[in-house]
């Protein structure tokens, strides 16, 4: 097994060196070579979910490089594992860290900067046959909107910086790793996810949301490093992970439903996983300083995990706001285009509506 994890991290890093060396015209032909037929690419919103190499090059990789051209790839982790969920025993690959550009031209109609800026980045990678066959790209959106001047929520509870890679540099498993330390890592993050979803169940049914942090102290590092996406920011320690992310999250969204994920997996003393999404939930109000909307929304997220000893160490989170805004009736890109002017706000078409002026004038009030 473990020479089919290598043989999978060549796949994939063979396929980088393509891509980052590809001119924009090639990308496609880049993608042509290195992915199955049937290719199916995940992406955060406003991406969601493309098929076909051709499409996936023409939609988001080419835009992203006419964008921040020119593109150097910063990596932190890269594993390759069985997947213990979903498809159990399919090889996957994951790489997290930094894409950095030259932020020259509009992306999203974000207002580029000129200067440099920094993407981050969690991509997965489900390998077959030596080729790519499912991709899962998660970047954070709303930093690059940070970055540029035009951040669209409330402000976070959590840090907001460019986040390093793992303490210990040694993410980088380039090497073979030993199985025993991996079946220890994942053992422990099921462990830990075990207990959220016991936390999930017990909040729904009792409304008890605040997790002991006893129960963290089980998994969990005192020095602890959570690095979660823009709008939530990062948190160190125990303490104050609990105080800037946790009982916020818990106590501020209701009626939490774990969807279960696509790919979970670990490699020597790191794991990751994604889903598709992994909650459903419903904001009460409060959560991220935004108000409640009663209606339940989805929560894609990947998490990537670095173990020390017999407890978690390091988090790297990403989480799809964006998508569980939109579905919300909340898109902070529309209202970025509206207020730099790109776009006018509407509703529908009001003249061709059936409005009928009242017999009486003071019959009706309001506006």
């Amino acid at each position: 097994m473990s020479e089919n994890f290598q043989q999978a991290k060549r796949v994939v890093l063979d396929y980088y060196d393509a891509l980052d060396g590809a001119g924009e015209k090639e990308i496609e032909e880049v993608l042509r070579a290195h992915t199955a037929e049937g290719y199916h690419w995940r992406g955060m919103h406003p991406f969601n979910e493309i098929a076909g190499a051709e499409e996936v090059a023409e939609r988001f990789h080419i835009p992203l490089r006419q964008s921040f051209a020119p593109i150097q790839r910063r990596p932190d982790v890269f594993l390759a594992g069985a997947n213990t969920r979903g498809e159990v025993g399919d090889t996957w690959v994951c790489q997290m860290g930094h894409l950095l550009g030259l932020f020259d031209q509009p992306w999203l109609d974000i207002p580029p900067t000129r200067k440099m800026c920094f993407i981050r980045y969690a991509e997965f990678h489900r390998v077959e046959d030596g080729q790519i066959a499912e991709t899962a790209f998660f970047t954070d959106i709303i930093s690059v909107m940070r970055q540029a001047g035009h951040y669209p929520l409330p402000p976070q509870t959590g840090s907001s910086h460019i986040y390093p890679g793992p303490r210990t540099h040694d993410g980088l498993l380039f090497d073979a790793q030993d199985p025993a330390e991996g079946k220890a890592t994942m053992a422990l993050v099921d462990r830990m996810i075990d207990d959220l979803i016991w936390a999930n169940e017990v909040g729904n049914a009792r409304g008890e949301n605040i997790m002991p942090r006893s129960v963290l102290a089980e998994c969990w590092h005192e020095d602890m490093i959570w690095s979660g996406s823009e709008g939530i920011g990062a948190a160190y320690t125990i303490d104050r992970y609990q105080q800037q992310h946790q009982h916020p999250f818990r106590v501020n969204l209701s009626e939490k439903t774990f969807n279960g994920h696509v790919a979970r997996f670990a490699e020597g003393n790191y794991a990751c996983f994604f889903g598709w999404p992994n909650l459903t939930v419903t904001a009460d109000g409060g959560f991220m300083g935004l108000p409640g909307s009663g209606m339940p929304a989805d929560m894609r997220v990947v998490d990537v995990y670095r173990c020390d000893g017999d407890k978690l160490a390091e988090n790297w989170v990403f989480l799809d706001l964006l998508n569980w805004l939109n579905m919300q009736g909340l898109d902070p890109l529309a209202r970025m285009r509206q207020l730099l002017g790109i776009e006018e706000f509407r509703s529908g078409d009001a003249e061709g509506l059936a409005w009928i002026r009242p017999e009486s004038p003071g019959s009706v009030g309001g506006e």
